[in-house]
């Protein structure tokens, strides 16, 4: 079984971070501070705290499109990726990579979709029919 990871990054705006994580992506918000705010990042720690955000640039190569390196994300069930990236469409998300599937018959078959928190933080989502396809090759 999987642990939770927990990760720590800046935002700009923690009225903004709560609107986007919590209305947005439907993250339970958790603890919180005048500095910061826990979310259960599909059942992991992210913790948001108010400054500047990472340096990101499209340096990675997916496919034939480059997405933002350092960025991060979570791995869910296809219907779950699928349910998100519906919810994400309807509320008129600007995605970097819109949502769409990579390897399509090949081992490691996924969908992704990438975009960014409204402070700039890059975020893909895949989804995969079976866990068993995430570290295939």
């Amino acid at each position: 079984m999987l642990t939770p990871f927990h990760l720590a990054i800046h935002v700009r705006d923690l009225d903004e971070a709560r609107a986007f994580y919590g209305t947005t992506l439907g993250c339970a918000e958790g603890r919180s501070a005048p500095s910061w705010v826990d979310f259960s990042f599909f059942g992991h720690q992210l913790s948001l705290h108010l400054g500047q955000p990472f340096q990101n640039e499209a340096t990675g190569k997916v496919g034939d499109k480059m997405v933002p390196m350092p960025h991060f994300g979570v791995v869910l069930a296809l219907e779950d990726w699928r349910a998100l990236a519906k919810r994400l469409t309807a509320a008129g998300t600007q995605f970097i990579l819109p949502p769409s599937v990579r390897f399509e018959g090949e081992p490691g078959e996924q969908w992704t979709m990438f975009l960014r928190d409204p402070s700039g933080n890059p975020l893909e989502f895949k989804g995969f029919p079976t866990m068993d396809g995430v570290f295939a090759h």
